[in-house]
């Protein structure tokens, strides 16, 4: 049958109007922030953009992750007698930022350090309120560290099986509370200054060899056990944790993330393959911010737990 002039003009029109639309919807951008803690090449293979945080130290400011680094904080430390302070990211540049995936077709997914540690996510909010409904959607971690980089993998496998920005936010919300964070802290002195941590002022300036296991419970940290002697039983406190969740865990990903403990990053990782088969046992570093709250040889190991 022979289409009518109209008919082809219409099909003509309605063709181009997909090809926009096509064009002008390129997906989903996620979006996260430095203290997430993968690795670069994780980074890349998921196709997730990282916004630094900042450091100050000695009357100069860092970009976490750019300009700085974990090695860099403790020299600097050591060199102006004092410890860092750090900066979320202000509303003006996320707005920004945010602005410009939406200008390229994208809607925004931003994955953040927890509530309770910082203000990135208030400011993302506020961001989030100046653009428009519906393109960019707030997600509060709930943790920090490789903790939200567990949630920021499923975030990226969700985005490629084609789901939805609300779907995937809704979905990595309700891992939030499945995610499993512990670290062993060598030294209290980075973690108390930074009054992140319930439980520190109790045992700072009193037993020096205590060697904490701090937890992300509810969103907040606090001290669980408090091991004296030497590092090696933290560790062994650590894999405890992970042993008596074993049965339950999520294979896909385990996670050992440290600040300068490569050598005790080795034999967590080694433990960890006896005792549970793990898909992938990924060893991160932790960032300048993260660093800045928990000091040298801190080392964790982070999960999620299976619904």
């Amino acid at each position: 049958m022979l289409l009518l002039e109209k008919e082809v003009i219409l099909l003509y029109n309605t063709n181009i109007f997909n090809d926009e639309r096509e064009e002008n919807m390129k997906g989903i951008r996620i979006i996260t922030d430095s203290t997430s803690d993968l690795t670069p090449e994780l980074y890349e293979k998921l196709d997730i953009e990282v916004i630094p945080l900042t450091v100050s130290i000695g009357g100069k400011s860092y970009a976490d992750g750019k300009d700085i680094n974990s090695e860099m904080l403790y020299d600097l430390v050591k060199e102006h007698g004092e410890l860092p302070k750090t900066a979320a990211v202000p509303p003006g540049t996320l707005i920004k930022i945010f602005e410009k995936h939406i200008a390229s077709g994208y809607d925004v997914l931003f994955i953040c350090i927890g509530a309770n540690f910082s203000a990135n996510y208030q400011n993302a909010c506020l961001a989030a309120k100046e653009l428009p409904e519906g393109r960019v959607r707030i997600v509060d971690s709930g943790n920090l560290s490789s903790g939200i980089g567990l949630l920021l993998i499923k975030a990226a496998k969700f985005r490629d099986q084609g789901d939805s920005l609300e779907e995937i936010a809704r979905k990595v919300e309700e891992l939030v509370p499945l995610v499993r964070t512990q670290f062993a802290i060598n030294t209290l002195a980075y973690l108390h200054k930074g009054g992140r941590c319930s439980g520190t002022s109790r045992i700072i300036g009193t037993v020096l060899r205590i060697k904490p296991i701090i937890r992300v419970v509810d969103g907040k940290m606090e001290v669980a056990k408090k091991p004296l002697g030497r590092f090696e039983r933290a560790l062994r406190m650590l894999l405890e944790y992970f042993q008596n969740d074993a049965e339950n865990i999520d294979p896909e990903y385990v996670m050992v993330t440290h600040s300068m403990a490569d050598e005790d990053a080795v034999y967590l990782r080694e433990e960890i393959a006896k005792i549970a088969d793990v898909e992938n046992i990924c060893e991160t570093k932790a960032g300048a911010v993260i660093s800045t709250h928990c000091g040298p040889r801190t080392i964790g190991i982070l999960y999620l737990l299976k619904k």
